[in-house]
């Protein structure tokens, strides 16, 4: 039962993607509307969605696989429904474990559980576990097989130069070094991005120094599906611990161990073994997968956008672990920044409209950071006023509902708003009971009859009007670049829009409500698109 090292798990076999002679060593030197830092999650994506826009990038990563360990493995319905629209999500719902439910331990009796999608009939689960590595994978080969996302492994950024009108690029490769010119960058480059050390940007935040053991671990027996979370159990009186199940029947397993535990001992297969037998009996059987221990941050850039350098992602923004808002927080930058710049580009947009991404994303990393440092502050209480308030919520949650919420064991990841955004038309009716407001994102349902199709499929990649009536309406003088879409009959999409005949929704590319009226006016909508796109 000896722990995994680094760089071998015996569940996954790493691929090492091939090293290609980048055209720029041989003379062959073309500007490049986009050039992305970084193959993680985020810039794959990033590439993907904007290749649906026509739009070419280059992706640079100086290493030739996947993420190597224990990284993201809840992957939330919003993450899905992005990268449903190149086809890779089904994929990774069949390949995962689907969750919808959570327990609350405390000691080693439940006192609730609780839905994590209390809206049921939506596409996607409100999450699946699944390993960083393999969302990865599926994004690289579904990259490879698109012709306007050249992605680059073993070429490593050296150098960046911001210029008024774009970026100049260094890069070395087993072959020696090259240079390239974009028109914008974007850094996806992780936490410690050196796209960022090269420019001098400052990453302020909050250090967080309470230690959490990682293991992940092939149980040999009946494996659980919910997500459990325990407050002293017997077998870790002191603190807590996590329990996700992940593909592969792979366990992950979070021990808290306090700030003074000692890193190198607890990692220790010896002591590892040690911990899992008091967890899961003396009968039980495991395989070791990953083993390391970790503490986290809170730390957010000043800005997000620098002339023509673009940052998404750890790069911009990073949470501590609890509520799996750090990988979903990235996909939500690049679906948030891929349209825009997408009409950047094309001339459609003014340039000051990559100025709305920054504001939109600081709202929703400041919300992010909120209440993952919320919930960090609930699992390790730094005073000992607040463990008693706590432990006192966790004693009365068994019997009463009020006591349930303020249990903090991480708030999940859900699509953050941005309500105020410069870009969204406020609500000029006033008698909206519920539905996305602008500055949230839209919300799925089943439409067509028998079930025949999902809301968050009909909606255009461009600006969409949704539109209730009872008989399908011939969309007069819409703008060029919105797509009408008219659902009819009763149903769940009509309750989940408060919607009447005639109740019209304006949906952003990135599917979040731009407008809302009672009664679709074909120069509203107009004027919502120009405000919109930046042109208000």
């Amino acid at each position: 039962m000896g722990c995994a090292g680094e760089g071998r798990l015996s569940s996954y076999t790493y691929r090492h993607y091939p090293y290609r002679r980048p055209p720029e060593l041989d003379g062959q030197t073309a500007r490049r509307p986009v050039v992305i830092v970084g193959a993680g999650m985020a810039g794959p994506t990033l590439a993907l969605l904007l290749a649906q826009r026509g739009i070419p990038t280059v992706v640079l990563d100086e290493d030739d696989t996947v993420s190597v360990g224990s990284r993201s493995i809840c992957q939330a319905k919003h993450s899905l429904e992005v990268w449903d629209r190149f086809g890779v999500a089904q994929r990774m719902v069949d390949k995962g474990i689907t969750w919808e439910q959570g327990e609350v331990y405390l000691r080693d009796k439940p006192i609730y559980r609780f839905s994590l999608q209390p809206e049921p009939e939506q596409k996607f689960p409100a999450f699946v576990n699944l390993q960083q590595y393999y969302v990865e994978e599926y994004l690289f080969e579904r990259c490879l097989t698109e012709p306007l996302v050249d992605l680059r492994f073993r070429n490593k950024v050296v150098g960046v130069a911001p210029r008024d009108d774009g970026v100049a690029v260094e890069v070395e490769t087993p072959e020696g070094g090259y240079k390239l010119e974009a028109d914008w960058l974007v850094a996806c480059d992780g936490v410690r991005s050196p796209v960022r050390h090269m420019l001098g940007m400052l990453y302020p935040g909050e250090v967080f120094h309470d230690q959490f053991l990682i293991a992940d671990i092939r149980l040999l027996s009946e494996l659980p599906r919910e997500r459990r979370f325990w407050f002293y159990p017997p077998f870790h009186p002191t603190n807590s611990v996590l329990l996700h199940r992940q593909a592969d029947d792979v366990l992950r397993v979070d021990f808290q161990l306090g700030r003074d535990a000692d890193a190198e001992e607890e990692k220790k297969p010896e002591n590892v073994d040690r911990r899992l037998r008091q967890m899961f009996g003396p009968d039980a059987r495991w395989e070791h997968e990953w083993t390391s221990v970790y503490t986290f941050t809170c730390r957010m850039m000043e800005r997000f956008v620098h002339g023509r350098v673009i940052f998404a992602g750890d790069a911009a923004h990073v949470v501590s672990p609890f509520g799996a808002r750090g990988g979903n927080s990235a996909i939500a930058d690049v679906d948030n920044l891929a349209w825009k710049l997408a009409l950047v580009l094309a001339g459609a947009a003014p340039a000051s409209l990559i100025d709305s991404y920054c504001s939109e994303r600081r709202a929703a990393s400041r919300e992010n950071i909120l209440n993952s440092t919320r919930s960090t502050d609930f699992i390790t209480p730094k005073f000992a006023a607040s463990r008693a308030l706590r432990d006192a919520a966790l004693a009365l949650a068994r019997d009463f509902p009020f006591a349930r919420a303020l249990i903090n064991s991480g708030r999940l990841s859900v699509p953050t708003g941005h309500a105020g955004s410069a870009l969204d038309t406020p609500d000029v009716d006033q008698d909206w009971r519920r539905g996305p407001a602008p500055g949230h994102a839209m919300v799925d349902a089943p439409v067509g009859g028998d079930g025949e199709g999902w809301l968050v499929d009909r909606v255009g990649s461009d600006f969409t009007l949704l539109t209730f009536a009872d008989r399908n309406l011939a969309f007069e003088h819409l703008p060029q670049r919105v797509k009408g879409l008219c659902v009819s009959g009763d149903g769940l999409a009509r309750q989940r829009y408060d919607a009447r005949p005639g109740t019209s929704y304006l949906i952003r590319p990135d599917r979040y409500v731009a407008a809302r009226w009672r009664r679709y006016d074909p120069v509203a909508v107009d004027a919502a698109v120009r405000r919109a796109t930046g042109d208000g």
